[in-house]
């Protein structure tokens, strides 16, 4: 990423520190903040002067002994794309390639040769946060995850008159979630998903499609923790997070099963309860079905969570008050929804008059 004053970013000592405490390896950290200072487009042309520079030090490297496939290059915005060129000149030998939050001005469009993609290590993972301004939308690796969707992360400003930080926030996300995977125990995960629509409406609940249950995570685990072979590629992944750090995320099925099928959608508000944590989530269940999902994340275990509620949405009617009601059935299950036994309903039928808020308490054990 480009930076105005050629100072170094604040993020690069954390980043080390972090990568040392949680892997035996020599890091090495590349100083070109003179090369990508200042406009744009000139740190673009510097991208392939310095993938060459990386390249010969390692061709050094290699001469000593060390294996290529021991090389994991980490790149943040522009510097994922110089991963990619080192990559390219390697022949996609080296070991693991993870890129944060790839830049996407003058990349999007671009060929494989000149941005990073799958083919340019044997392990290619991206982290999007801010696709739609200064990230790549498009997958470029074997694991692509797109964090809260891939843009707009909680937590961040949503108004231009919060200055450098509405530009910068999201994209940095990417390193901050990276940093706190190498530093936490919680789970980063992340299950494939034809969009994140279909992900928030609980149409992807585990990682078989094509994972064969292996659900990636961010971090230093080897592969993501994906354990096929052969990789497939630019597989989209996503996953929620909270809105500072650890930033991990449990995520949860909701499901509502009414008792007789209505001629309208039908909206519900779901509220998880912990000691310490809140967290909403919405089922929609669609007219004529009587079935309806949702994905719905929360800062603890789902056997913390002692009390859920529950809310009709009440219909846009200005003349009269809703009076609908309906009755049907709630329950809860951890992702990813490999079986049965951790589902856990609420054991009487529930009756929901619309914004009438209805609470039930929720045990599970944990395991």
């Amino acid at each position: 990423m480009t930076r105005a004053l050629g100072t170094k970013p604040s993020w690069i000592e954390k980043l080390i520190g972090a990568l040392l405490r949680a892997a035996d390896a020599n890091v090495i950290a590349v100083d070109w903040v003179y090369g990508s200072t200042g406009a744009y487009f000139s740190a673009v042309e510097n991208v392939v002067k310095l993938g060459l520079k990386i390249s010969s030090f390692l061709s050094k490297l290699l001469v000593l002994g060390v294996s290529e496939s021991s090389i994991h290059i980490i790149g943040v915005s522009l510097g994922a794309h110089v991963g990619g060129m080192v990559g390219h000149f390697y022949k996609g030998q080296l070991g693991w390639i993870t890129g944060l939050d790839p830049a996407g001005p003058e990349y999007t469009r671009a060929s494989l040769e000149e941005r990073l993609d799958a083919g340019d290590a044997l392990f290619v993972e991206a982290i999007h946060t801010d696709t739609d301004n200064l990230g790549i939308r498009i997958p470029v690796g074997h694991v692509d995850y797109f964090v809260n969707g891939g843009q707009d992360q909680p937590g961040c400003p949503t108004f231009i008159h919060a200055g450098y930080s509405y530009l910068i926030c999201d994209h940095m996300r990417a390193v901050d979630l990276y940093i706190s995977a190498l530093e936490n125990l919680c789970p980063l995960m992340a299950f494939p998903c034809g969009s994140y629509k279909a992900f928030l409406a609980g149409h992807c609940l585990d990682c078989f499609n094509p994972f064969l249950l292996s659900c990636p995570r961010i971090g230093l685990v080897e592969q993501g923790g994906v354990k096929i072979e052969p990789l497939p590629k630019e597989v989209k992944v996503y996953l929620l997070t909270t809105s500072r750090a650890p930033y991990c995320a449990h995520h949860t099925l909701v499901e509502f099963n009414l008792q007789e099928p209505r001629n309208k959608d039908t909206h519900i508000v779901v509220t998880f309860f912990s000691s310490n944590a809140t967290s909403s989530g919405k089922i929609t269940i669609p007219k004529q079905k009587l079935q309806g999902r949702g994905v719905l994340a929360h800062p603890t275990p789902q056997c913390q969570i002692h009390q859920v509620n529950l809310k009709l949405q009440a219909s846009r009617q200005f003349w009269s008050k809703d009076r609908t009601i309906i009755v049907g059935k709630f329950c809860t299950a951890p992702l990813p929804v490999n079986d049965n036994k951790m589902t856990v309903c609420v054991p009487e039928p529930v009756n929901l008059q619309a914004s009438v808020t209805v609470s039930r308490d929720l045990k599970m054990t944990c395991v």
